[in-house]
């Protein structure tokens, strides 16, 4: 399961209003190669939904992720810290052994 906290949902809900995206837009969350420790989180909204993705709905916001990418993300909850020292989302996944410093790249083995 992938969860969304209550911060993390206003935020998207509010990047959806501000993109003009309609009630058939959702989060789309994905794992790609890259960044400094090896794999790398990418979010987008998306609204084509296959039948091999995973869904998700916390808070009225609807999380898709793919079935590879899934295996990285199980039990992952996204976050949004905000304010003066606030790094945006944030992803506290329990399957990355290591991330680097800017929390948007990490590694699992």
């Amino acid at each position: 399961m992938i969860s969304i906290s209550e911060n993390a949902a206003v935020q998207i809900q509010k990047l959806k209003k501000d993109e003009s995206r309609g009630h058939d837009h959702f989060l789309r969350v994905r794992v790609v190669g890259g960044g400094c420790s090896g794999l790398t989180y990418k979010m987008e909204f998306d609204n084509q939904i296959s039948d091999s993705d995973k869904v998700f709905e916390n808070h009225d916001v609807k999380v898709v992720t793919d079935s590879k990418s899934y295996l990285y993300l199980l039990g992952t909850e996204l976050d949004y810290s905000g304010g003066l020292n606030g790094k945006g989302f944030v992803f506290e996944n329990p399957n990355a052994k290591k991330s680097c410093g800017c929390g948007t790249s990490f590694s699992v083995g």
